[in-house]
């Protein structure tokens, strides 16, 4: 997983709160004009290495809708409690207090950013992937399991289901949770459709090969929005698709990335 990315009201408000709240690095800007947009890139390691965040304005933009569907980001702290002290004193929202997950002993809490994303804080050791969750939420936990495994070629790490709470999550990646990001996908009891809003835009994933992910992708059920090639202007090969629920993910070349970062 590369980057994911979504729309902001404000980029040097967010940019700032990013820095400052979360210890993230601003890694590289880049303006668009003749597209009227700009995009902050910023994580806790390199491109080449971390999953980062990808940050776009739009020209006049400053309000989006952030919907149902889209659930939060997470993120692993050495000390959840003195991450939202730090977030409070720079005037951050904290939606739920530091203290162990229900029905665990993981020490979590949740803060918002200014335009209103969920951020989970998990109280962890060292990890070498500090940005370490995507959550979604889905209609049909088993549908999009297998689409991401055969698709995507994710694994399922777990599933855990809280019938008390009337949910169930997978977590889907590359490799462990506590060395990799994951998409943490949630089914809550008898909903199968989401309102995605306009705000979250897509998770980027490198690929090998483009047109081969994009074969897979028709094969188990997904849609591609756009058929594998090269951007025009750059030669970066990308294709982009849609999951059974319409989220959408982008696949681009490992190795043009690569040149692209250089």
């Amino acid at each position: 997983m590369l980057h994911v990315v979504y729309r902001v009201g404000d980029m040097d408000r967010t940019i700032k709160f990013y820095t400052e709240c979360l210890g993230m690095k601003l890694l590289r800007k880049r303006d668009i004009p003749e597209e009227k947009y700009t995009n902050a890139f910023l994580g806790y390691g390199p491109e080449d290495s971390h999953f980062v965040i990808e940050l776009t304005y739009n020209y006049g933009v400053d309000k989006y809708d952030i919907g149902a569907g889209f659930g939060h980001f997470g993120i692993a702290v050495d000390d959840v409690a003195k991450t939202v002290e730090l977030v409070k004193a720079k005037g951050g929202k904290v939606s739920r207090e530091p203290g162990p997950v229900k029905g665990g002993k993981t020490v979590i809490a949740f803060i918002e950013d200014p335009d209103g994303y969920k951020f989970e804080l998990l109280e962890r050791g060292p990890t070498p992937e500090p940005l370490c969750q995507v959550m979604l939420r889905v209609g049909d936990l088993d549908r999009a399991i297998k689409f991401y495994e055969k698709a995507f070629g994710m694994e399922l790490l777990r599933t855990r289901d809280n019938p008390e709470y009337k949910y169930t999550i997978a977590m889907m990646g590359y490799g462990p949770e506590d060395k990799f990001p994951v998409l943490e996908l949630t089914y809550n009891y008898g909903v199968t459709e989401y309102d995605k809003g306009n705000a979250y835009a897509q998770i980027a994933i490198g690929t090998d090969d483009v047109y081969k992910t994009a074969e897979a992708i028709k094969l188990f059920g997904g849609k591609i929005t756009r058929e594998p090639g090269p951007l025009p202007g750059i030669s970066t090969k990308i294709t982009a698709c849609l999951d059974p629920d319409g989220w959408k993910s982008v696949f681009v070349d490992n190795i043009d990335f690569l040149k692209e970062l250089e």
